[in-house]
């Protein structure tokens, strides 16, 4: 059985073209035009393969292979949405190798006997509603119909108003949850969006642990007043206190330790004119560790500085924790039998640590998780330069075809 290069060079070029900003890199937001776009071409592939197709109550895409048995479901896959100007690969290529593996076991005339579904996963990024992991965590229960009225987009648009526009019904989103005992494994694979397999010249990494995340919104409440009539000694400048803690953060993460990592990636100031002394201001904190320990006591330090900053000029500050993660431990069983493949194919491999939140992490709460990466160039993602040699794709849609195999015949 082989796999073909120049189909998964089309999928991830036809993909490609569903984005909002053409000439500058991939936005494709849930619910969106670019959505079905994208969606409409997952779709037609999966039945070009002779896959049963529906979309579940959550919004993702599945394409289904039936088993010999009705068991447990091996499903792979990834996400089909992106951050605003990111690349082409991030997400896409998880999408495309389960599109790819579909088509090789349907030419091969592979009967399975578990039944494997192939899915095409929306708002993992969370870059429209603000709530990354969004369809992972409802499929294993976290997102109540409560949920899709809270999240909103920069237009006020809510995740229950998105769906229902796109002809989904917010009140069934329970019914798009699997519960233990539902699916067998899952696997993904990803592009690394670090610089680490290529700069030791690894074919693949076989992901032993990925860590857990937070991101968390802060309000500071101060007063707006005039800019010019207002003295220095009587304002209460949301931004002054803003400002002080954030310039904290990169210390607070490095004292935690253990890899810990914090950003603050979102920052805005209300009500926004030059000539108002600040009013408000929101910002978003990212912190990655694998240590849970550690993440607590970055959000600690966080808090007491801004409760201690807030006392002196009279502000106000409230937190929102928008998404939690904690860091998971991968399943042995899947990562020998990826390392039983590539070892099979004489792929070069490096078992490693994901510093960057999937889907596969809030799947390993329910079933056994593998998650396969592949070389990303200069080790960037999240921006129009993003990449993937396809020959470096097709190597680890190769391991994946034949780790499904495996997964989907044997007890």
């Amino acid at each position: 059985m082989k796999t073909s290069l120049e189909r998964i060079r089309n999928d991830i070029e036809q993909l490609a073209k569903f984005t909002s900003t053409p000439g500058n890199g991939l936005t494709r937001m849930s619910f969106s035009l670019e959505d079905k776009g994208a969606r409409e071409y997952i779709k037609k592939q999966m039945k070009s393969a002779g896959l049963y197709v529906y979309e579940d109550a959550i919004g993702n895409v599945v394409g289904r292979l039936e088993g010999e048995v009705d068991g447990p479901v091996v499903m792979v896959g990834s996400h089909f949405d992106s951050v605003k100007n990111g690349g082409n690969f991030d997400g896409q290529a998880g999408v495309v190798t389960a599109l790819e593996i579909a088509r090789v076991l349907n030419e091969n005339s592979i009967k399975p006997k578990y039944p494997i579904e192939f899915i095409g996963i929306i708002e993992e990024e969370g870059g429209r509603f603000g709530s990354g992991l969004f369809a992972s965590r409802a499929m294993i229960g976290q997102v109540s119909r409560n949920d899709l009225d809270i999240y909103k987009d920069e237009n006020g648009i809510s995740i229950a108003e998105a769906m229902e526009d796109f002809g989904f019904d917010p009140s069934k989103i329970h019914e798009g949850i699997r519960k233990p005992g539902d699916i067998k494994a899952f696997l993904e694979l990803h592009i690394e969006q670090g610089p680490i397999l290529e700069s030791k010249g690894m074919d693949i990494g076989i992901v032993e642990y990925i860590v857990g995340l937070t991101e968390i919104e802060y309000i500071v409440k101060g007063r707006p007043d005039h800019a010019g009539t207002t003295p220095m000694d009587m304002r209460t400048d949301a931004l002054d206190i803003a400002v002080s803690v954030i310039s904290k953060i990169s210390d607070f993460a490095k004292e935690a330790g253990s890899g810990t990592v914090a950003t603050v990636g979102v920052l805005n100031i209300l009500p926004g004119a030059a000539n108002i002394v600040p009013g408000e201001v929101k910002f978003m904190v990212d912190i990655r560790s694998k240590d849970e320990k550690c993440i607590e006591e970055v959000k600690s330090k966080i808090e007491e500085s801004l409760l201690e900053s807030c006392k002196i000029n009279g502000t106000e500050f409230t937190s929102t924790e928008k998404l939690y993660a904690p860091p998971v431990k991968l399943s042995d069983n899947l990562i020998n039998k990826v390392i039983k493949y590539s070892d099979k194919i004489e792929l070069k491999r490096e078992l490693m640590l994901s510093g960057a939140g999937h889907d596969a992490m809030v799947m390993a709460k329910i079933t056994d998780v593998g998650l396969i990466f592949v070389p990303s160039k200069g080790g960037r993602s999240h921006c129009p330069e993003e990449w993937t040699d396809y020959e470096d794709l097709q190597k680890g849609i190769e391991v994946a075809l034949e780790t499904i195999i495996d997964i989907s015949k044997n007890d």
